[in-house]
């Protein structure tokens, strides 16, 4: 599931033609503005912005499978976590004191409220920029050492690779017998948990695969000014800049 949306998708609007640098600061602006904010509302301003920003790119089928996903796991955090806070008005009181207040419900809902803000724009602007561009603008823009920019890079890419794999040893297993359908979530986990021995060993054999490859082109003779193509800051990059610095402003000063 992540891999899919991780996976680049290809497209000619205006988000796609963003210079690659533009799009970083942009996603990790939305980010920073969901953390510093104390405000619930606008907090969903920040996922509605994602999701216009992910239809507007053409990817809302899979910004809303993106979504669907982050509520299920920041649901399992907010219940996890409304039970810790025990400041405030006790609004609903369980046996073995177990207590929910005002303040760690919505302590709670903010937290839930941040992961999908400050997860969604990070995916959807990856899944918009192709990680060539991405590696090229961070070495010859920002001067990271090639290698920090191929780690990263590769370390994207192989998510999805990851994710096939894993997604073909559960079938697999499910050929030879064992039903992962179960909705007791523990009893899931310790189904996948023993997949991890052979993911781990089909991993290392990739990596070491990609290794020899990056040896054999060249990798350790790579450096800022091998890059042929060039990547300009525009009027409309300097008018993203400028919006993603409004929007974290607005998440400072919004109560």
């Amino acid at each position: 599931m992540i891999g899919g949306f991780l996976d680049y998708s290809p497209g000619d609007s205006f988000l796609h033609r963003l210079n690659p640098l533009a799009k970083i600061f942009l996603s990790l602006m939305l980010c920073v503005s969901c953390f510093v904010t104390d405000s619930l509302y606008f907090c969903l301003f920040m996922i509605l912005l994602d999701l216009a920003m992910a239809a507007w790119a053409g990817i809302s089928g899979r910004a809303m499978a993106m979504l669907e996903a982050l509520v299920k796991l920041s649901a399992l955090l907010f219940l996890i976590q409304v039970f810790f806070i025990r400041e405030g008005n006790v609004i609903l009181l369980l046996p073995m004191d177990i207590r929910v207040t005002d303040k760690g419900a919505l302590f709670s809902l903010l937290m839930a409220l941040r992961l999908i803000g400050a997860t969604m724009p990070l995916a959807l602007m990856l899944s918009i920029t192709r990680m060539n561009d991405l590696s090229n603008v961070l070495v010859g823009t920002l001067g990271i050492p090639y290698k920090y920019a191929f780690s990263l890079t590769t370390a994207i890419r192989f998510i999805p690779v990851f994710t096939a794999a894993m997604a073909g040893i559960i079938e697999a297993q499910t050929a030879r017998g064992v039903s992962f359908d179960t909705r007791n979530i523990f009893t899931k986990i310790g189904l996948i948990f023993p997949l991890c021995v052979p993911l781990l060993v089909t991993s290392v054999r990739k990596i070491e695969g990609a290794a020899i490859s990056a040896e054999l082109r060249g990798f350790n003779l790579r450096k800022r000014e091998s890059g042929y193509k060039n990547y300009p800051i525009r009027a409309a990059d300097i008018g993203v800049f400028l919006f993603a610095v409004t929007v974290a402003v607005l998440g400072v000063i919004v109560p």
